[in-house]
């Protein structure tokens, strides 16, 4: 019975990809991929000859099956159009599939967007949460965002350029503000990885248009910090509102630091602000 190479291609740098790699490509019966004429053009800057299959969202069930029966007679390899395959596409119904009926899956490790997004950020690696792209949909991608707020884990996201605005305008209302890393055309000619507050980053990409694909690595919640008790908070919202920022704006930097809920501290500030627009 055939193997199943999960063959990692380049994400930008055709530089990137391993001599196993290139090897596994050429050896193979056949290479399922989830955009053929993608991966042509890879096997053609390498010379490697071996027969393309589609496998991708809309024929998946059909072509699982048909894998599957190629895999009885040799060794099939799964790409994905960039990256390491079986993430955010549908090689994990393949993989499963070929689990289930008792074929080898290997893994040929190489170029990862999240990764490499991650270990250039700067911002913590030991523990970390990926999360693959945001849902499109406010209502949702708000519930999803509320849902990871406490994690002490550095959370990574893809997201694309036409929604990349609204996502970091979410992420700083619902986790409040924290640094992040937004990474774009990682290896490529215009690799760009931009690193600061969540503030930051809104002010960056309001005045550079977003291009390409985007990867956020987000810090964490901090650790607990010792609660403030009432005075301390009053006398930090006082100073707050006389800097005349949105209450959104500060809520989340108060709240961390002050160990109060941020939705508290939230009504404390619109509460003063409407006084002090009174006097």
């Amino acid at each position: 019975m055939g193997t199943l190479f999960l063959v990692s291609t380049p994400i930008g740098n055709l530089e990137d990809i391993s001599a196993r790699a290139i090897r596994t490509l050429g050896a193979v019966s056949l290479i399922a991929a989830e955009d053929t004429r993608q991966t042509l053009k890879l096997l053609n800057h390498f010379n490697i000859r071996t027969p393309l299959a589609s496998y991708h969202e809309h024929n998946k069930g059909v072509r699982t099956s048909q894998v599957l029966a190629a895999l009885q007679t040799g060794d099939v390899a799964l790409v994905s159009d960039a990256g390491t395959p079986a993430l955010n596409d549908p090689g994990f119904e393949l993989v499963q599939a070929a689990v289930q009926s008792g074929h080898n899956v290997s893994p040929i490790p190489g170029a990862c967007a999240p990764v490499a997004a991650l270990v250039a950020s700067g911002i913590p690696t030991d523990t970390f949460l990926y999360l693959g792209y945001l849902p499109r949909k406010a209502a949702e991608r708000q519930r999803r965002l509320h849902s990871v707020a406490d994690l002490p884990y550095t959370l990574i996201f893809l997201e694309t350029p036409h929604r990349l605005l609204a996502s970091l305008a979410d992420l700083q209302e619902i986790l409040g503000e924290r640094n992040i890393a937004v990474a774009r055309e990682l290896t490529k000619l215009h690799e760009e990885i931009f690193r600061g507050s969540l503030e930051q980053a809104r002010v960056h990409f309001a005045s550079q248009p977003p291009r390409g694909e985007f990867t956020l690595v987000v810090a964490g919640k901090a650790q607990q910090v010792e609660r403030w008790d009432e005075d301390q908070v009053r006398r930090a919202l006082q100073s707050a509102v006389k800097t005349h920022q949105p209450a959104a704006r500060l809520a989340g930097s108060l709240a961390e630091q002050s160990g109060w809920p941020r939705r508290e501290i939230y009504h404390r500030l619109v509460q003063m602000q409407k006084l002090m627009e009174k006097e």
